[in-house]
């Protein structure tokens, strides 16, 4: 078996904003030293949720960078570095490199649409060009891809390409992904309405949204039931539904930026295209908050 990067919850966490829209460096080090005390097992940045689209190149470096000397070897750094661009993919795992990160989170290309053994073609050639082990990020309600299960079967024979983080809610598929790849690849859960699904069929954990709000709360639920202790973990899972919903009423960071502006956390705006949600999921996500 491949070494594991993490087991448990890693928060896919969100980029602060200055009023600006400038990247707010000094939140960033506070938003990553309260999710380490908050018992999260690893960190995702310049993910999705980490608005990474719309960061320039020395952002993303300098974004990757200052959570990395501020998590100064405590939990993982993963940083997001995909492109539909296969040689510039290249150029932003090699930048994460520099910055210090433990490993890569690369999506899947986009609006290319590319085939199978494009899929298979693109995560080899970063493979073969890249140090640090990959995560392939697999998620189709964004990108119009879905990586099948014979590709990661393909793709699990590189020694550089080590996991998955898997957000098509498809059991059946991960199901055969699982049982063609055997120990070659770790599943991770993709989605924070699947982590107990996902892993009663053998996911290592989540990469999360909702850890950004309730980092101990989804550490303990993947926690407990890595313990055994599964009843917890569903009960969990149930509980937080509706929070968790609520964090996808807009497209994703909105929500969770809002929840955390809500909460005191100040996390600042979202960078356009995205814009703020309407006054209608803003009171449903105060609503959910106040349940928890």
């Amino acid at each position: 078996m491949k070494k594991l990067i993490f087991t448990g919850a890693a928060t896919a966490i969100v980029t602060p904003m200055n009023n600006d829209f400038s990247v707010n460096y000094s939140k960033l080090k506070e938003l990553t030293e309260n999710q380490i005390k908050g018992s999260i097992d690893a960190l995702v940045v310049c993910g999705t949720t980490g608005e990474s689209s719309t960061l320039t190149a020395e952002e993303h470096f300098n974004v990757i960078k200052t959570v990395v000397n501020t998590v100064k070897g405590r939990v993982p750094v993963i940083a997001g570095a995909g492109s539909n661009n296969t040689a510039h993919s290249i150029e932003l795992c090699k930048s994460a490199e520099k910055a210090g990160a433990d490993a890569l989170l690369l999506v899947t290309p986009y609006y290319n649409k590319t085939s199978q053994d494009g899929l298979v073609a693109h995560y080899t050639h970063i493979a073969d060009n890249v140090s640090l082990p990959i995560i392939i990020y697999n998620v189709p309600s964004r990108t119009g891809v879905n990586v099948k299960p014979a590709t990661y079967k393909a793709l699990s024979k590189h020694k550089n390409i080590v996991a998955v983080k898997e957000a098509n809610p498809d059991v059946a598929q991960l199901c055969e992904s699982i049982a063609l790849c055997g120990e070659d690849l770790t599943f991770y859960s993709g989605n924070d309405d699947t982590i107990v699904p996902f892993m009663s069929i053998g996911c290592k954990g989540v990469i999360s949204v909702l850890s950004n709000v309730l980092p101990y709360e989804t550490h303990k639920m993947c926690a407990d039931y890595i313990s055994g202790d599964t009843h917890s973990a569903a009960k969990a899972q149930i509980k937080y539904i509706g929070l968790i919903r609520a964090l996808f009423c807009d497209v994703n960071p909105v929500p969770v930026k809002e929840a955390m502006n809500i909460l005191g956390v100040d996390v600042g705006p979202v960078r356009l295209p995205l814009c703020s949600t309407n006054e209608k999921n803003i009171e449903l996500i105060k609503k959910e908050l106040e349940k928890i």
